[in-house]
């Protein structure tokens, strides 16, 4: 299917969008592929091999944990993260996986697990992405009953080997059913002009090829609601993050601080003097949730998702006229802005990559701060060259930025890295609304400079941990 607002804001568990979620269902896939098939019955083992980013910094990323929840059958959509450490337990007090049995764990099959059968190998590359992953099941014995190869592409997508021209031709075929398909800004741009619509409204039309315009608008709000969930989780929280780099949990604290200084005034009320501090509180806050392996919103990618609920707060608290707003305003607001910010996220996917795994962090953070952008300037009023050029101004500024997250975790540089590029966003829709729109670098030369930037970059610092702040800071 043609990539479409659903795709990029998804809903699922931290800490990566490509190391956990992207794995967790695709070992779900190949569960389910199980089941259908008759062989689960008669399975006695299972291998895993784990290739390049995956094997690299997997552990810190929580991907050989997802790939036994998925092996069970949980979606990272559905599954809680109750369910994630009570599974977890069970499995390592037992050494016993339940092989297909998520949804009954009568209809399972009791597999004994071991490390021994999840095999890493960091520095073997497989040709289609960094992200491989190749799953094997055998009986009594020692034949194969079932494999499969799949690569976790940024943002929760995965793709099967062998499948890649198949999927890309069914991609090219649906896009045909769209009433208004757009690869490129340039074509994007088109369409408003032709239209006489903006960027939101061009991305609504085309999500109703699909969906109803009730089921778009509720699922779009259902999307904001499990992002403020996972602040108002986040902030509940104390102590410090989990995996030894002893991180200390700053989003409580601040939020607190902030309390304070309204004091006596509405507790609704926002100070606009502060509108940094809270930007910066709420990308911290899910951030950390997502470090935790908490529940949150692919915004595109986990790694990224704290930017565009930030640069959403702002817009729903301190953008003008929004002090007044009704609920049907603020609802309006919130489908609107993530109808832009999806419309240029479908430009990234399209064009270049969202994979920090592939292009580095300018993929991750830099496509979610453009997007960001998008969105607030849409909101605000601006006209689509307006908006493009928002989003064009916030990629620019991400160019080149590597992904090398200390210790495999998604925590540092990773959560303070939201807030910056949250306020990048902020920054960026307000120099473009100051604009007429129009500019000298498009957004599409951005997208193809960001896709060549992250080719020519070295793998050690696209998620490998093997090189910047990765191999620079001490852990411990």
């Amino acid at each position: 299917m043609a990539v479409g607002v659903f795709d990029l804001f998804s809903i699922g568990i931290g800490p990566s969008s490509s190391h956990t979620v992207g794995p967790m269902r695709a070992a779900a896939v190949f569960a389910g592929e199980l089941k259908d098939s008759g062989a689960l019955e008669r399975v006695v083992s299972l291998r895993v091999d784990l290739y390049g980013s995956l094997a690299a910094t997997g552990r810190g990323h929580g991907t050989m944990t997802a790939v036994l929840l998925g092996m069970e059958g949980y979606h990272p959509e559905e599954i809680l993260p109750e369910e994630v450490e009570e599974r977890l337990a069970s499995i390592a007090e037992t050494g016993t996986l339940n092989l297909g049995g998520a949804v009954d764990p009568e209809s399972g099959v009791a597999l004994p697990y071991g490390e021994a059968d999840m095999i890493l190998h960091p520095l073997t590359i497989l040709p289609r992405h960094t992200n491989g992953m190749k799953f094997s099941v055998s009986d009594a014995d020692g034949n194969v009953l079932h494999e499969a190869t799949f690569f976790s592409v940024g943002g929760g997508f995965i793709v099967r080997e062998g499948e890649e021209d198949a999927a890309q031709k069914e991609l090219e075929e649906s896009k045909k059913e769209l009433p208004l398909p757009f690869r490129t800004a340039a074509e994007l741009m088109g369409r408003c002009s032709s239209k006489g619509l903006g960027i939101s409204d061009i991305m609504f039309i085309n999500e109703r090829a699909s969906r109803t315009e009730e089921e778009i608008r509720e699922g779009l709000l259902h999307i904001y609601s499990v992002m403020e969930e996972c602040v108002e989780t986040s902030l509940k929280r104390e102590g410090v993050l989990p995996g030894g780099l002893k991180v200390r949990r700053r989003a409580p604290d601040w939020h607190e601080r902030l309390l304070k200084e309204t004091k006596g005034q509405d507790p609704d009320y926002r100070d606009p003097k502060y509108w940094q501090e809270w930007v910066n509180l709420i990308a911290l806050a899910v951030n950390e949730e997502n470090a935790s392996g908490g529940r949150v919103v692919t915004a595109p990618t986990n790694g990224a998702a704290g930017i565009i609920p930030a640069v959403l707060y702002y817009a729903l608290h301190f953008a003008p006229g929004m002090d007044k707003a009704t609920q049907q305003d603020r609802d309006e607001t919130i489908v609107k802005f993530l109808l832009a910010a999806g419309a240029v996220g479908v430009l990234y996917k399209e064009q270049a990559s969202i994979s920090g795994a592939e292009v580095g962090c300018q993929g991750e953070v830099g496509s979610a701060s453009s997007m960001a952008a998008a969105g607030l300037a849409e909101v605000m009023g601006g006209s689509p060259g307006q908006v493009e050029n928002a989003a064009e101004i916030a990629m620019e500024h991400n160019l080149g930025l590597t992904c090398d997250p200390i210790g495999g975790l998604v925590q540092i540089p990773c959560i303070e890295r939201n807030a910056i590029a949250a306020a990048k966003a902020i920054n960026a829709a307000k120099m473009a609304l100051w604009g007429d729109g129009t500019h000298r670098v498009s957004l599409d030369e951005v997208i193809v400079t960001m896709r060549e930037t992250g080719k020519d970059m070295s793998s050690k610092y696209k998620e490998t941990a093997m090189g910047g702040l990765a191999v620079n800071v001490v852990e411990c």
